[in-house]
């Protein structure tokens, strides 16, 4: 089973790379043999300025890392809060009734409400300050991390709870011994979705109102008619994001063996 799986695993990647070639030829092929070239640098412009970004500036400040490191630290502390918080008003709205009736149709009317649409209201209830990129981002996460929370708060199962306060648990110890643990998988599912959701929202206040971060990368690019700028700064978030989603695979997986060794 585990070798079928590995070879599974393989085949997977082995495809991945075919189609991210496959991708990268036909772009080559565009800029190369259409009037795209026009407009599009080639794969290999965009390669090499990436490289030479990673150690010379951008806009005479930072590089490209230091760039990417200002987002990421925008992005943990706006993910934080909004998880945090997430989690608290998903548990809240799920085992308590009063909480749901209160909360909830309140909820409902944010939830639909993307990210970036809350720039103008932070701009103007913040300013363009730092105060303001979090507290978009913190949009980002809270709205999803609630929305997973919540159903799995919904799912409980009531006789466990029930054979914990038999066996004398107090409420506080019937939580964190079966409301947490069976909350932990939808949580994680929802921080998952959130952190991208954080991810996205950086880049679009940044492009608003920042002058430095990946985002800002991307819009000093377009300001100087620099295609290849504009397609580091992509590549750049593409890269990342797909990092930050594997880290925080692994940390499901290791936070959650049990779940796996219980299956």
């Amino acid at each position: 089973m585990k070798k079928s799986s590995f070879k599974s695993r393989l085949i997977s990647i082995e495809m991945s790379l075919i189609g991210f070639v496959v991708i990268i030829f036909l772009w080559w092929v565009a800029v190369r043999f259409t009037r795209i070239g026009l407009l599009l640098p080639t794969p290999l412009e965009v390669l090499t300025k990436f490289f030479y970004y990673l150690n010379h500036t951008i806009g005479n400040k930072y590089t490209m890392p230091m760039h990417l490191l200002i987002s990421l630290k925008r992005v943990i502390i706006g993910f934080l809060l909004g998880s945090a918080s997430g989690i608290i008003v998903g548990i809240a709205m799920g085992r308590f009734k009063l909480i749901e009736a209160m909360i909830r149709p309140v909820f409902e009317l944010i939830r639909p409400i993307p990210g970036v649409a809350w720039i103008p209201l932070s701009i103007v209830w913040f300013g363009i300050g730092e105060t303001a990129k979090t507290f978009i981002i913190f949009m980002g996460g809270f709205v999803m991390v609630v929305v997973n929370t919540f159903a799995g708060a919904r799912q409980v199962n009531e006789n466990m709870m029930g054979v914990a306060y038999m066996l004398g648990a107090s409420k506080a110890q019937a939580f964190f011994k079966v409301v947490l643990p069976s909350c932990v998988p939808y949580i994680f599912a929802g921080m998952q979705v959130g952190l991208s959701t954080c991810w996205m929202a950086v880049i679009a206040a940044e492009m608003v109102s920042s002058f430095e971060g990946v985002g800002w990368v991307i819009i000093a690019g377009q300001d100087t008619s620099d295609m290849a700028q504009i397609f580091v700064g992509i590549v750049a978030i593409a890269i990342t994001g797909l990092l930050l989603a594997q880290i925080m695979r692994v940390l499901e997986r290791l936070l959650c063996s049990w779940r796996e060794r219980g299956a």
